[in-house]
């Protein structure tokens, strides 16, 4: 069962408004299946210069978007307001969150329905190296750790 974005009470899977608090909801979470990249047949990123950590859409909706690591702390999900935008309905509405120390880059799953992989395992949170994939719902994206 999902929980209410502006109060946390229980709503229904096809829920349009949280019967506690009466908030419009946009839409569920759909389930998507894991697909893993064969073997053989790596990734392909174009290369990227960065001073900070960057992950750049390898698969999904937006092939070649980078998001820089530039925050503390930055949110990931379906959700407008996110820090990462993932616009689709395999991604939760807060589905991930990055945390950024230093060069150290943590990912931490929110609670999601379809789960956050690093290198196709199925993780609650893991510290990202470079060349690492992360995938959140249908996005398979390529972290690279930045720096010179």
């Amino acid at each position: 069962m999902d929980v209410c974005p502006s109060c946390e009470s229980p709503i229904a899977p096809d829920a349009t408004a949280c019967p506690e608090c009466g908030a419009t909801l946009e839409g569920t979470t759909a389930a998507f299946d894991v697909v893993s990249v064969p073997e053989g047949l790596p990734d392909t990123v174009e290369v990227v210069t960065s001073e900070v950590p960057v992950l750049v859409v390898g698969k999904g909706a937006e092939v070649g978007e980078r998001f820089h690591l530039e925050q503390p702390e930055l949110t990931i999900g379906r959700d407008p307001d996110s820090d990462i935008f993932l616009n689709d309905v395999t991604v939760s509405r807060r589905h991930a969150r990055l945390l950024v120390v230093g060069a150290v880059v943590t990912v931490e799953d929110a609670g999601s329905l379809n789960g956050t992989y690093v290198n196709d395992v199925l993780v609650d949170a893991a510290v990202l190296r470079n060349g690492d994939t992360l995938q959140i719902g249908r996005f398979r994206m390529v972290f690279l750790s930045g720096g010179a």
